[in-house]
């Protein structure tokens, strides 16, 4: 059953790598909504060291995430073994939006190669607390059959000025639900 590990090497990093979606969870201190988002672009989550995980923001109609990690840095990532042995991993931590115009974006976000793509808000870097495994016992079978690619042809459609526009057409990337301070606004550009 559950066990609690001082970092994440060896089986729990292999396990995390190989899972083809993942979940965030984030709250605001005061607001009435808790927020949950599924992630999943090939190639967006990189376990960077022993303590610390990062993945690509993408745009969204939304930006519950970033508000609630700027308001108070708390997050909790879950994987869960939808094939093979049952397991559920979870990281929990704290999280920071690197965006588009901090020194560190360039070197973060060229970490993840080809997965770097079009539509990208920030890198979101998470540092962790604790970290945890259950059984997942009730974790249903599914079977992996492909990526959808709808995100990355609506994006990659975009000019960086059309993607701009867009962040700032969206009633909830400004501000959460909460009515938290989220994306940055006017979206800052990416470095050359």
């Amino acid at each position: 059953m559950g066990k609690t590990y001082e970092r994440i090497d060896g089986r729990l990093r292999a396990f995390i790598e190989e899972q083809p979606v993942f979940f965030t969870g984030t709250a605001p201190l005061d607001g009435e909504h808790v927020n949950i988002s599924p992630k999943g672009r090939s190639g967006s989550l990189r376990v960077l060291d022993e303590r610390t995980v990062a993945y690509l923001d993408f745009g969204g109609s939304h930006a519950e995430t970033i508000a609630h990690l700027r308001e108070n840095g708390r997050i909790t990532l879950m994987w869960c073994a939808f094939s093979g042995p049952p397991n559920i991993v979870r990281v929990h931590g704290t999280g920071v939006p690197v965006f588009r115009d901090d020194p560190r974006f360039a070197e973060l976000v060229g970490g993840f190669g080809d997965a770097d793509a079009p539509g990208v808000r920030a890198v979101v870097v998470v540092t962790a607390k604790l970290i945890s495994d259950t059984c997942g016992f009730a974790v249903p079978f599914m079977d992996y059959r492909e990526e959808r690619t709808l995100h990355a042809e609506f994006f990659g459609r975009k000019s960086e000025e059309e993607f701009a526009a867009y962040c700032e057409s969206k009633d909830h990337n400004a501000v959460s639900i909460d009515g938290l301070p989220a994306l940055p606004l006017p979206l800052p550009s990416r470095p050359a």
